[in-house]
């Protein structure tokens, strides 16, 4: 079980039987009466947004989420095809379900699928992937004092600002959380 005290973003938590995933939280504690926190809430099922409050202290309970590790082969339509490492099965999901995940998502890496009985629902990506990049305007030589950024299209199709010492075809570190450029890729 979880308590209020324990929201974070990105935690999945059950609420009248269903997933949902925590996208923000706002803990208030006004000036009469009890504390309570602010949910903004991602239905892992069918991806729509709702906002809930919830009395401080209050318990939720844990979904009983599995994950499995599962191959990203490639993107047909708007489905994506998903291989399952152990069995060879293939699955395949949608562009809803995948979220903003898609936009890291390179093919033939492995991901981790979410099941809700036995239902894939969607993926969990590493906190940090290294990506290419496919396209960005040339640095200026010596403009490297400063914390200029510029636009660059990596791999997936992304687009994100880097420092403007990121060439083409450079391997860049990206915190899929945020969706934001961390460094350079060893």
């Amino acid at each position: 079980m979880y308590s209020t005290s324990n929201f974070r973003k990105g935690l999945k938590i059950e609420v009248e039987g269903k997933p949902y995933e925590i996208i923000d939280f706002l803990h208030v504690k006004p000036g009469k009466g009890g504390a309570f926190v602010r949910t903004k809430l991602r239905n892992m099922l069918n991806g729509r947004v709702i906002d809930r409050t919830f009395r401080s202290g209050e318990k939720l309970n844990r979904p009983h989420l599995q994950e499995r590790q599962m191959q990203y082969l490639y993107k047909e339509g708007s489905n994506y095809c998903l291989m399952d490492n152990e069995t060879y099965e293939q699955i395949y999901l949608s562009e809803e379900q995948i979220g903003e995940s898609r936009l890291f998502m390179v093919e033939n890496e492995t991901v981790n699928v979410v099941f809700f009985n036995e239902k894939p629902i969607g993926i969990d990506l590493p906190i940090f992937v290294e990506l290419s990049v496919a396209n960005t305007e040339p640095g200026v030589k010596g403009d490297t004092a400063t914390k200029t950024t510029k636009p660059a299209t990596l791999e997936t199709g992304a687009v994100m600002p880097v420092p403007i010492f990121i060439d083409i075809g450079d391997r860049i570190k990206v915190d899929t959380r945020t969706g934001s450029y961390v460094e350079r890729a060893k």
